[in-house]
């Protein structure tokens, strides 16, 4: 279960990093492109794009759409309540995965960051995110 850090977003980076708590959200995830007006109900995450959508979906939503199914991703939250004024956060966790060669998609939400990473390197990415808060 996502935990809540607390009423008030954090903006210092040490706070954010100390907090950062990352959990896997369960599934496989793609990511699909789609027209605007034809946005599947179950889409996770949207970003428009030129009149087209790119949507965070499940693997199952994908292929039901008759969408390409790779590169398929897990999803890691940063439970830490990140101010959407902080500095630093979202360099600092790519920084950590790219330093281990794994690919980091970030979606920012109101209260928390969300990584994309290929599922087969989501255990190594959890463990580069945690050793991150250590530090």
């Amino acid at each position: 279960m996502l935990r809540v850090s607390g009423d008030l977003p954090v903006e210092d980076l040490g706070a954010l990093l100390a907090g950062v708590a990352p959990i896997r959200r369960p599934g496989e995830f793609v990511f699909a492109t789609v027209d605007a007006d034809a946005q599947p109900s179950d889409a996770l995450a949207t970003v428009h794009e030129d009149g087209r959508l790119s949507c965070v979906v499940a693997v199952s939503t994908a292929r039901a759409l008759g969408h390409p199914t790779e590169p398929v991703l897990a999803w890691i939250t940063l439970q830490v309540h990140s101010s959407l004024t902080a500095v630093g956060l979202t360099a600092a966790v790519a920084t950590t995965l790219a330093a281990q060669g794994i690919a980091a998609n970030v979606i920012a939400g109101h209260r928390h960051d969300h990584v994309l990473v290929p599922i087969e390197l989501a255990d190594d990415a959890l463990a580069a995110i945690e050793a991150l808060a250590q530090r």
